[in-house]
């Protein structure tokens, strides 16, 4: 293969190139991960032990906070090694690697969110349907198939990047192996992978901003139609903890992958990434915790109870 015979091993630059704030970005980003996955594996077994919480829109949460776990868990350890050991190589086919589980998580975590308005839109707007309309076999469906869907997009894109040869430079300016910075460092013709990224872009970024948008549009509509202050508010704070999190991810996702080639900035766009590579795995449990009633009841529960392992609440 060109690429095996050209390049073996790619050199990620990171965030900084100065020793005492590598140091500094280490504990910062070991403490960010640690938080991250103590905070969705502490939702999930929250939801998961307790029965008032079996509902699509937990379980969705579930899956949500499972893709985050996937996606800090893909591009942070890589990051901790370059900040602690300063060794800021990584194959070639490690870079392919986390190229293609990132962009599963990516794609998953995407979908998943205008799922989680789908059924915002469903509680809201047709309560005596919802229990029909996101019944358990449609509940099991979505999960799998946002899953797969997310994971045939990124063996599309591993698979073409594969096929390129790497020949000039093997310096990837970010601190993980994205797509387009590393599409940069081809030597070869990658309007093929141009256009594959451009066809993802539509299919996952703008169809699943348009499904959220248009979501919210009917459950606006429909909250303006309460006539009691307490129904909108009830109404409103059933969905305002997920529109946080959409506004603050598809803003940042939209910034980095939907725009022409030509405008990238890599130096910008790596700090930018840290917004729904760092952030989202941080932000998700504490906005749907802090913010969900039901949620904070069942940790109180949990945690007045003193077991570790609780009996299943009703």
């Amino acid at each position: 293969m060109k690429n095996q015979s050209a390049t073996m091993e790619f050199i990620l630059v990171g965030l900084t190139s100065s020793p005492q704030l590598q140091t500094l970005l280490f504990w910062v980003f070991t403490f960010i991960c640690a938080i991250a996955l103590a905070g969705n594996t502490i939702l999930i077994y929250t939801i998961c032990i307790c029965r008032k919480l079996h509902t699509p829109m937990y379980f969705l949460l579930i899956n949500l906070s499972l893709a985050n776990m996937f996606s800090i868990s893909v591009t942070m350890p890589k990051l901790l090694q370059i900040l602690w050991t300063h060794r800021k190589s990584i194959s070639f086919y490690g870079c392919i690697t986390q190229l293609y589980l990132f962009i599963w998580a990516l794609g998953t975590e995407i979908f998943l969110l205008s799922f989680m308005a789908f059924d915002r839109y469903a509680a809201i707007c047709h309560p005596l349907q919802y229990m029909v309309i996101m019944r358990k076999e449609v509940c099991i469906g979505i999960a799998i198939g946002v899953w797969l869907a997310g994971m045939g997009n990124s063996a599309i894109h591993a698979g073409l990047v594969l096929h390129l040869s790497f020949c000039n430079s093997n310096i990837i300016n970010h601190f993980f192996c994205d797509l387009p910075p590393v599409l940069k460092l081809s030597c070869s013709d990658t309007s093929l992978n141009e256009t594959m990224t451009f066809m993802a872009d539509v299919f996952f970024g703008i169809g699943s901003c348009g499904l959220t948008l248009t979501s919210y549009c009917f459950i606006l509509r429909a909250i303006f139609r309460i006539r009691s202050t307490e129904g909108k508010k009830k109404a409103f704070s059933t969905c305002s903890s997920h529109l946080i999190v959409v506004s603050f991810y598809f803003s940042s996702i939209i910034y980095t992958y939907i725009r022409p080639t030509s405008n990238y900035s890599i130096d910008r766009d790596k700090y930018v990434s840290l917004l729904y590579t760092v952030v989202p795995p941080v932000v998700n449990p504490v906005v749907y915790t802090l913010r969900n009633k039901e949620v904070k009841e069942a940790l109180k529960t949990i945690t007045g109870s003193g077991r570790l392992l609780p009996r299943p609440q009703d």
